[in-house]
């Protein structure tokens, strides 16, 4: 008699691990990751999930993380998990702020979930342990000559902003980005990978803004005329791409 390996049955099975000091949204979190066939462990405290982590590092596939906890916040979380195992890590919060959704992309999160998560966002989350599989695979090729990892610091980032602004959201493609942005040692696969992850920025934002059409205020977090204007601007430019 043979027996299947949970493993083979990919992403049922998929071993989350979610984070959250918030007992009835870990619970919520929990009963919706189950529902999606993961296997989830849970944790009210950034600390423990970090200790848990490290001591069965290969039990794991992907860490979910609430963003604002008293003992460690998930940004911390999701530095230390990126820089000792380089497990993918979702980012998770009830603050639409743009400058939280953008900082937690640029510092690594692949994705950045806002309260309250819906079935069919957790549904595409085993995606992102694919695509790290496929860049461990790659890293490990003999031929492959490692290339020093960008670092995205405010001002780089800027430049990509202003290159895209340039060109437009929907015409704007890595190969022109990084003509405009003329930056040395950056890649095409750098900017490809960014761009991804600020397309998923306004995103987002634009998914926030739907859900408080008579407060956009309070939905981008600012109260600046000019940047609402600016983010107004990007919202419908990238209205194209929400499914």
């Amino acid at each position: 008699m043979t027996v299947d390996n949970p493993r083979d049955q990919f992403p049922i099975g998929m071993r989350v691990l979610a984070v959250d000091d918030d007992p009835l949204c870990l619970r919520l979190l929990e009963a919706l990751l189950r529902r999606c066939q993961y296997h989830v462990t849970t944790s009210s405290e950034a600390v423990a999930a970090l200790n848990m982590l490290r001591e069965n590092r290969n039990n794991f596939d992907l860490v979910i993380s609430e963003v604002q906890m008293p003992d460690m916040d998930g940004f911390k979380l999701l530095e230390l998990v990126r820089l000792e195992m380089n497990l993918p890590v979702i980012m998770l919060s009830g603050n639409g702020d743009p400058k939280l959704v953008m900082k937690g992309i640029t510092e690594g999160a692949c994705d950045y979930l806002l309260k309250p998560v819906r079935i069919e966002e957790l549904k595409n989350i085993w995606k992102h342990v694919i695509r790290g599989k496929k860049n461990e695979f790659d890293d490990d090729e003999p031929s492959t000559q490692k290339k020093p990892r960008v670092i995205w610091s405010l001002e780089l980032h800027q430049k990509f902003v202003t290159a895209v602004n340039h060109l437009g959201i929907d015409k704007a493609v890595p190969k022109k980005i990084l003509h405009l942005m003329n930056v040395d040692n950056l890649t095409r696969e750098n900017v490809a990978s960014h761009l991804q992850k600020y397309r998923l920025y306004l995103k987002r934002i634009s998914w926030h803004a739907k859900q408080h059409p008579n407060n956009m205020e309070a939905a981008l977090g600012s109260s600046d005329s000019s940047y609402l204007t600016r983010t107004k601007t990007h919202i419908t430019l990238f209205i194209k791409y929400i499914p």
